[in-house]
């Protein structure tokens, strides 16, 4: 991550692509304390194939009708 102060951001936006060339973001300070972040347009986050997620996911020995059932007839 490149680190700009915002003198250096208002100077370096006149040639944005010299600015960017090297960073997959850009955070911009002011007073060390950051105030703005810089993302590029074509960073997407992954998301996971739903097979992926049931794949990972624990599944559970006993039918939920069964354990329905069960709390229901425990209740009476």
């Amino acid at each position: 991550m490149k680190t700009l102060t915002i003198r250096e951001a208002r100077e370096g936006l006149s040639h944005p692509e010299a600015l960017f060339a090297d960073a997959d973001e850009v955070l911009v300070t002011r007073h060390g304390k950051p105030v703005a972040r810089l993302l590029p347009v074509n960073s997407k986050p992954r998301v996971r194939s739903m097979a992926d997620f049931l794949a990972g996911q624990m599944m559970q020995a006993v039918p939920s009708e069964v354990i329905v059932g069960m709390d229901r007839e425990d209740r009476c």
